[in-house]
């Protein structure tokens, strides 16, 4: 039997593998930590489900192993593993540590082990000579022990839908972090689509048993639903955990970036060579590098910085600006009038004022490295400064 239309099985499929082979480096590194595991668990069982439900892999593992419909017992023993994970680890997330919480958890192990074992049995103790592609759930409706077969992942699947959506909808109100409240979102919206995924099956099921040919609900409107519960539900546990440090990536990267004109206009007074080590390095470290090469050229321009620029500087930034916008266009002007002093040698006056000057200025670099962006207004600033003392120098 070929479907009317094409089911997209391998955009989900390769979505859930990408996931799994980006999540694998973290496996590695943090292979103790159970919520890591867990995850990494969870991707592995909802993409062999959609992996054994394929048509293509349904037809070739049957001539791979001789045995019509092998690929059942296999695609909803995974989905019945993956009920499991999933159930645990929204356990995980609710509860604290506790022996409650692990005995818990260890009785949905054992339940959904136990089923496992009762699909297998049921696959071998059912007469199916005849490989269904599309529609093996209706067509052996009512064949002695693979209408147990069936019923059971149905049933197994739909309780652990209805406890999940349950537990989470509880838990929603409680939850203050935002990544993890997105993660429950897409959590809810793909175990209910598997409870209509379950709904729409039991009633092609149930058709079936009353004579009713209403096949087309199976093979047609449940698996689009199958589909995105997968999606959703894997995507729902990923982003509370690869949020955050995407998140700080991000910011990391921005405050990279931002740094980059002051970094420049500093690197003559603190010179620092590009190794491969260096471009080895995590973002994160790079960013703390840049920052305390930035703080020590403060430190040396420290003796080099002119308060009294500073201060016409800040008077003569635009009308209207935000504080911080001044304060970095102003520490601008300074910073490169010192580094120009620094470079050309002029004498230096150390002071407790200009050491207090240098360490605001420490406390400021991403509003004055987002100043010196601004290069025709510190050019404009800094004229405007030196005719005026010209003027007064004249006028003396």
């Amino acid at each position: 039997m070929n479907p009317p239309f094409h089911i997209p099985y391998a955009v989900p499929t390769a979505l859930l593998l990408i996931a799994l082979v980006l999540k694998f480096p973290t496996l590695v590194r943090a292979w103790r930590d159970p919520d890591v595991r867990a995850t990494t668990l969870l991707l592995s069982f909802a993409t062999a489900v959609l992996v054994f439900i394929t048509p293509v892999n349904i037809e070739r593992l049957n001539e791979l192993t001789g045995v019509p419909n092998i690929a059942s017992p296999w695609a909803y023993s995974f989905l019945t593993a993956f009920c499991a994970t999933g159930l645990t680890m929204i356990m995980r997330w609710r509860e604290e540590p506790s022996p409650r919480r692990r005995r818990r958890m260890r009785s949905v192990y054992w339940i959904y082990a136990g089923i496992v074992a009762a699909l297998w049995v049921t696959f071998l103790l059912a007469h199916v000579p005849e490989a269904r592609i599309y529609d093996l759930d209706t067509y052996y409706a009512g064949t002695p022990w693979m209408r147990e077969h069936i019923l059971l992942y149905l049933l197994a699947h739909m309780v652990s839908s209805l406890v999940a959506t349950s537990m989470l909808w509880k838990w929603f109100p409680e939850i203050g972090n935002r990544w993890l409240k997105s993660g429950v979102v897409c959590l809810q919206a793909g175990f209910a689509s598997g409870l209509v995924f379950d709904a729409v099956k039991t009633t092609a099921v149930g058709a079936r048993w009353s004579g009713h040919d209403w096949d087309a609900l199976s093979t047609q409107v449940a698996p689009p639903f199958a589909l995105l519960e997968a999606i959703l539900v894997a995507v729902g546990f990923i982003v509370p955990q690869v949020g955050p440090s995407l998140q700080n990536r991000v910011h990391e990267g921005r405050e990279y970036r931002q740094l980059r004109p002051l970094w420049t206009a500093v690197h003559d007074v603190v010179p620092s060579p590009v190794s491969p080590r260096f471009r080895r390095m995590s973002l994160g470290l790079r960013l703390v590098q840049r920052q305390q090469r930035i703080h020590d050229a403060l430190r040396i321009l420290a003796p080099y910085l002119d308060r009294d620029l500073h201060r016409q500087a800040w008077n003569l930034t635009p009308d209207g600006i935000h504080e911080d916008r001044a304060r970095g266009i102003a520490g601008a002007v300074t910073v490169r009038a010192a580094i120009e002093a620094h470079r050309n040698d002029e004498p230096a006056r150390a002071g407790f004022e200009k050491q207090r000057l240098a360490a605001d200025f420490s406390d400021h670099i991403d509003a004055i490295s987002q100043g010196l962006r601004q290069s025709r207004l510190i050019d404009s600033i800094h004229q405007r400064v030196t005719s005026t003392e010209s003027v007064n120098s004249d006028v003396s």
